[in-house]
């Protein structure tokens, strides 16, 4: 099957990751839309939970394009992101050959492709069936500076260099999608290689929007309060707040539960759902989570 070619609108973008269940708005499908238009990558920069990620599996669903993934992590290097030398099957070449007694020169039979085992970055860049795939770098945030550096190459000419073998271009520039949870601050010389948004929170509409797509059964009203109550968390100075991933895992387990609504027993119970740090556990656990569930039981109202 061919795959899907890409939007020609902004409209058409917004469907497009709506048919794969993502609600976007419209300041994000306008990004993603010249991303894909100006073949840039897009630098997604947000808190974590915010759907950042999902974006890239949903664009790899919707075109019918494969999804590499690279998530990083600190101290990733050049042999675990893009290349490295099968050494042992290396070693067992020149002892066949020495063996053999033939006067050939192994050194230039081993650095071949035969031997070289392809990482994300290299496996993004070669030609796929499906078109060009969706490189997802996931978290770049957590690399060193002198990855950062590496990457500048790639993401100007999409192309990376073999010493041994020479340089190896994309024919196609790969889809290339960028997350950072901002925990520290990218170099501009790579930024400006990219287009850049900030995925933010969603309000309350979309939020809902979201549940609704990514959890139908948890049903209307106990997804209202639901938003409301998240909503309300990250008002608060917590640690850490919920995400959108967090909202669908509680939305998801009162239904479980056979809720039909919010009570102080059951978010008490449950609240190891939303928030992931005992400390903000016991700081909403008790009076502050009884009013929110009177405050979310108006809202939904």
């Amino acid at each position: 099957m061919a795959p899907i070619t890409f939007p020609t609108t902004i409209d058409q973008t917004t469907e497009l990751l709506r048919s794969g269940g993502y609600v976007s708005d419209r300041a994000l499908a306008t990004s993603l839309y010249l991303a894909l238009a100006m073949k840039r990558p897009l630098f997604l920069e947000g808190e974590a939970g915010v759907g950042k990620t999902e974006i890239a599996k949903v664009l790899s669903s919707t075109l019918q394009r494969d999804l590499i993934r690279l998530q990083c992590y600190e101290g990733l290097d050049v042999s675990s992101a893009v290349y490295e030398w099968n050494y042992p099957r290396q070693i067992m070449a020149i002892r066949l050959v020495e063996a053999s007694g033939k006067s050939t020169d192994a050194a230039q039979q081993i650095y071949s492709e035969q031997y070289l085992i392809k990482r994300p970055l290299l496996q993004a860049l070669e030609k796929h069936d499906s078109g060009p795939p969706v490189l997802l770098i996931d978290e770049l945030d957590r690399t060193d500076e002198p990855f950062e550096a590496f990457l500048l190459e790639v993401l100007s000419d999409f192309q990376v260099t073999i010493p041994e073998l020479g340089t190896v271009k994309a024919e196609q520039p790969p889809i290339v999608i960028i997350t950072s949870n901002r925990t520290r601050e990218i170099h501009d010389a790579l930024k400006r290689r990219c287009l850049y948004h900030w995925v933010d929170y969603p309000n309350a509409d979309r939020e809902r929007a979201i549940l609704a797509a990514k959890a139908p059964d948890v049903g209307a009203s106990l997804g209202a309060q639901v938003v409301s109550f998240v909503q309300m968390l990250r008002g608060m100075e917590l640690f850490k707040p919920p995400g959108i991933a967090e909202t669908i895992d509680w939305a998801m387990a009162l239904k479980t539960l056979n809720a039909r609504e919010l009570d102080p027993a059951t978010v008490d119970a449950t609240l190891g759902v939303v928030l992931k740090y005992q400390d903000d556990i016991v700081r909403v656990r008790g009076d502050v989570a009884a009013k929110g569930v009177v405050s979310a039981k108006k809202a939904a109202e």
